[in-house]
């Protein structure tokens, strides 16, 4: 993630958003369909004015930002790449709301506190199977009896690492979660999942999004890095739509509550609300 925010920002576009877009219309824009995305964690987070926000690996902090703008709430974001953080404080400080989002430079087994929503949005994946428990306990702390949490997360639908190749030169260290392994961040804190949605659809469409405006910066590309970094990157993402095309990888978000809540949603009816 320390590749320079400059070459990042070449296919990601203006929302910095490394993660799954939603496509709520035929027609949307990646950037339209990031934004989506982030209005959706929201919503089923069912996020008021005034609540506080714990958000676990925010990235560029685009969607703590977004909190923040949109739904008032106050939010500490934690993350431990200086330069996506030193990114995300800049963008604070323009759009004037540094007053309610705080940037954290720490690993996520350093959040303390309590809040009132607990979300994480494509770092489960960097976690590791064996500290599940851990992240599941660090959430179940911040939100005590109550509250409602979030985890976004690349997946399989059985148990099994990325290939060798993306686990080396893109992802090292990365895997992809069954929804049974993922349960081991649930399970053991009585946090009840409420609901899980698979967009890997979604995926296929903003891989193809994010190709297609790598392709129209690849020379731009070659010369910040070189032509054998262009063709690296290029068999990553066309590699990864493929993948989210056949089904070979998933993406689940999972919405949960502590399991002695009773402030939690009895439809689905405000997830798909405009």
């Amino acid at each position: 993630y320390d590749l320079g925010n400059d070459f990042y920002a070449l296919w990601l576009g203006p929302t910095m958003a490394y993660t799954c877009a939603y496509y709520r219309a035929a027609d949307a824009t990646l950037d339209d369909a990031q934004t989506a995305k982030m209005d959706l964690v929201c919503r089923k987070l069912r996020l008021s004015a005034g609540e506080t926000v714990i958000e676990a690996g925010c990235g560029w902090g685009m969607l703590a930002l977004h909190m923040a703008r949109h739904y008032g709430v106050r939010v500490r974001a934690f993350n431990i790449s200086r330069e996506q953080l030193d990114w995300a404080r800049e963008q604070s400080r323009i759009l004037g709301i540094g007053g309610q989002v705080e940037f954290i430079e720490e690993d996520y087994r350093g959040i303390s506190g309590r809040c009132d929503a607990f979300v994480s949005v494509g770092m489960l994946e960097h976690v590791g199977t064996d500290h599940y428990r851990d992240l599941g306990r660090i959430a179940r702390r911040a939100l005590g009896r109550s509250g409602r949490g979030l985890i976004h997360s690349i997946g399989r639908n059985r148990p099994r690492p990325f290939d060798e190749w993306t686990s080396t030169r893109i992802f090292p260290g990365a895997y992809p979660p069954s929804l049974r392994e993922m349960m081991e961040v649930f399970e053991p804190w009585n946090l009840s999942v409420l609901d899980v949605e698979n967009l890997r659809l979604h995926y296929a469409r903003t891989l193809r999004d994010w190709l297609e405006r790598f392709e129209a910066a690849s020379a731009t590309v070659e010369r910040m890095f070189d032509a054998r970094f262009a063709r690296m990157w290029r068999l990553y993402l066309a590699g990864s739509a493929a993948a989210f095309t056949t089904g070979s990888l998933q993406l689940f978000q999972v919405l949960f509550a502590p399991g002695e809540s009773n402030d939690i949603p009895l439809t689905r009816a405000d997830i798909y609300q405009d």
